[in-house]
């Protein structure tokens, strides 16, 4: 199992396949690698990076007081630096691209380009709040039958969603134990989550302006309850550059297969070094 040691000796998993100019593929808050599975197929000119963060997947855990967006975005760094990779671009879904944008602020030569999904400098609290329900938390569900069932009438602002797909998410989040189904991360990371909530809330609009002169994409669930299309506008004001599309019949975040998802990473692609 692909393993390296992140910054203070954290044990972290990662896989690193294919060939071509390498993309960093960062997950959502309490996702891991296996999020990318999807897309992968379509980015076969790329030599696709995935990790998995500490406390989540096949990765360590450790005290839960690390686990915050800035020892997240300095494990990215380690591990470039663990492959040999002066530079990549970044595919960040939602706590990813947050990330994305810290290492835009702190170590931009790192970087040749961003491709967000579904996140942006400010987040609605309706989306929040939905996380806040979940967090943490063992599903209410005994099967991965159950499971999937639940996730198709349960997922905010998702339409047309087949069965078969909602039977794979189920399989990449949780675990089958002998007591039923488990989330596949520290539920500790609840914690962590509600003291950063109980600071002030930074003003993140000058981490997407750190963005500037690296090619952006922007991928938006059409539905999302995190990202609004008010901020979508203003991100696209600031970066009239920006390769955007609203994903029809997806909430928070696009599963990056959908059409109009590729259209933009193709596109975005094309701008990279």
């Amino acid at each position: 199992m692909p393993e390296f040691s992140a910054p203070d000796g954290t044990r972290l998993h990662f896989t690193d396949e294919g060939e071509g100019p390498p993309i960093l593929c960062l997950a959502g808050l309490t996702r891991n690698g296996n999020d990318f599975g999807y897309v992968t197929p379509h980015l076969n000119r790329n030599r696709l990076i995935r990790m998995d963060y500490r406390g989540r997947g096949k990765s360590e855990w450790t005290d839960h007081a690390t686990y915050s967006i800035p020892n997240e975005a300095a494990d990215a760094l380690a591990l470039l630096d663990h492959l040999g990779i002066e530079r990549a671009a970044i595919l960040g879904t939602s706590r990813g691209g947050l990330i994305a944008m810290v290492i835009a602020a702190t170590a931009k030569d790192r970087l040749t380009g961003v491709a967000l999904n579904d996140i942006g400098p400010e987040l609605m609290a309706e989306g929040l709040a939905d996380i806040d329900a979940y967090l943490g938390r063992r599903p209410k569900a005994q099967t991965f039958e159950e499971a999937a069932a639940m996730r198709a009438s349960l997922m905010p602002g998702f339409e047309g969603v087949p069965h078969s797909r909602w039977a794979e998410e189920v399989r990449i989040h949780y675990t089958n134990t002998a007591d039923g189904l488990n989330i596949n991360y520290d539920p500790a990371l609840r914690d962590a989550v509600a003291a950063a909530a109980m600071q002030p809330a930074p003003d993140l609009w000058p981490l997407f302006a750190a963005l500037d002169g690296l090619p952006l994409a922007l991928i938006r669930g059409k539905n999302s309850n995190l990202l609004s299309t008010e901020t979508a506008k203003k991100m696209r004001t600031l970066r009239p550059d920006l390769i955007y599309a609203d994903v029809p019949g997806r909430g928070h975040v696009p599963f990056l297969d959908e059409p109009e998802a590729l259209a933009v990473l193709h596109e975005w692609r094309t701008h990279l070094p």
